[in-house]
């Protein structure tokens, strides 16, 4: 009863992430590969697989191992931030016994690999942890070996056979081309007589993304020139009077524009480290202005809905404002954040043709994913 319940609760956290997944991501997908070692712990009935291979006969003094080194070979394709497709080989190792029975001592060798297809769930946290969870079916061979007195004329035993499995983990990106993971799985095998096992793998994996996009260079939108205005002519009267005040320059807009990838992570709306670098010099470029308003809008390309895209386009807006105001000390109260979602792209409608989720597509449409910061002041 314990192990179908453990069963039970990570089967439905893993399909609770791929619910929670949107449906939408900036990049487009992707293959990648790796390796993940560590400890299998297998739930074994000794006794039932003994009195099933000597005839439902008395078995006695039963001593167990049932741990042993596991590990997987893995290759996958990531279909968007939060959906993936795993295939891979996997070792879960032996699980070993020796019994007493009415013919003698004999001893029992079971040991579990096979493959597996798995349906991978992905839910970031942050920009670079993720948790996992994951559904699939898994093809597994069972060989147990049985010898001693005990045993004598009982052959080897061979079972292949596709069971449920399910795991939950985590999943930390190094860089864009090293992930680590840590996860545990549940395996359910036969165990060679009829039965079946349930073996749990507790593994730390490499993960090797390759073929994955760059990230494009930011795109920076040129500030206009300030022109300060004509003086006004001078009227010289005898006795000449003081020459006439000069009139103070009217404000002048600045404008500048900062692509999405330059500021923020993967679909998110959290500034990472580079952004605020470079909102921290924007705000430094500022230093000797006096200015009268700054204006942040946020705009996105036109995937996906326009809700969805309005919501990033303002969260991005208020996550600038922020930093601007609480790291480049700039006045709250001149600073206003807006999300335009997709109405006002870059591109012309004829530039980037194509309605599908492509890699040309995703890049064409770039300058439309950006932030625009107007600065309305003086020098």
């Amino acid at each position: 009863m314990k192990s179908t319940h453990i069963l039970r609760v990570l089967t439905l956290a893993g399909l609770g992430s791929l619910i929670a997944a949107t449906a939408y991501a900036d990049e487009p997908g992707f293959f990648y590969g790796g390796i993940s070692a560590g400890n299998a712990r297998s739930d074994v009935d000794e006794a039932a697989v003994a009195a099933g291979v000597l005839g439902g006969a008395a078995v006695t003094g039963i001593s167990s191992d049932e741990r042993d080194n596991g590990y997987k070979l893995f290759g996958g394709y990531q279909l968007n931030r939060n959906i993936g497709f795993e295939a891979g080989y996997f070792d879960l190792g032996k699980t070993t016994f020796s019994a007493t029975a009415p013919g003698g001592a004999f001893n029992n060798d079971t040991r579990m690999r096979g493959l597996n297809l798995d349906l991978v769930g992905t839910l970031p946290i942050t920009d670079k942890f993720s948790l996992l969870g994951r559904v699939g079916v898994a093809m597994g061979r069972t060989r147990a070996s049985f010898t001693g007195p005990g045993a004598a004329g009982v052959p080897d035993r061979n079972d292949n056979k596709a069971n449920a499995k399910v795991g939950l983990g985590v999943q930390y990106e190094i860089n864009r081309s090293f992930w680590v993971r840590g996860e545990v799985e549940r395996y359910r095998v036969n165990n060679g007589v009829g039965g079946r096992t349930n073996t749990n793998l507790y593994s730390v994996g490499l993960v090797f993304p390759f073929g994955r996009a760059p990230l494009p260079a930011p795109y920076v939108a040129q500030a206009p020139a300030y022109v300060a205005p004509a003086p006004a002519p001078v009227v010289v009267q005898a006795p000449p009077p003081p020459p006439a005040p000069v009139p103070a320059p009217a404000p002048v807009p600045q404008r500048v524009s900062m692509s999405a990838e330059s500021l923020f992570g993967f679909d998110a709306s959290t500034v990472k480290p580079e952004g605020r670098a470079a909102l921290d010099t924007f705000a430094n470029s500022l230093s000797g202005t006096s200015y009268q308003t700054i204006t942040v809008e946020g705009h996105t390309d036109r995937l996906g809905s326009d809700q969805y895209n309005q919501k990033l386009s303002e969260e991005r807006a208020a996550s600038v404002k922020n930093h601007l105001v609480t790291s480049g000390k700039l006045d709250g109260s001149k600073i206003s954040a807006v999300g335009k979602g997709e109405s006002m792209p870059v591109t012309k409608p004829g530039d980037c043709r194509g309605t599908q989720r492509t890699s040309a597509l995703v890049a064409c449409l770039q300058p439309d994913r950006r932030v625009d910061v107007e600065v309305t002041g003086t020098r």
